[in-house]
């Protein structure tokens, strides 16, 4: 007899949100200014967690910080 077996899959884990507090703790801006950047589109915008919650996917602020980085 053979064992079937079944093909193994590895998800991703899953994506770090981070809320404004610690995205301002790396990117040392004010927040009205992290604000102003977002609305202008030169930051990346947040995700709704509820009505008065928001946060921001960790890739898009490191992406964010590796841009302002190189230029």
């Amino acid at each position: 007899m053979t064992a079937a077996t079944a093909p193994t899959t590895f998800a991703a884990p899953p994506e770090k949100l981070l809320r404004l507090n610690v995205v301002l703790s790396r990117v040392p801006i004010s927040r009205s200014a992290w604000y102003q950047g977002v609305k202008d589109g030169k930051f990346p915008p947040p995700i709704k967690l509820g009505p008065k919650t928001s946060a921001w996917r960790e890739s898009d602020v490191n992406r964010l910080i590796a841009d302002l980085v190189s230029k």
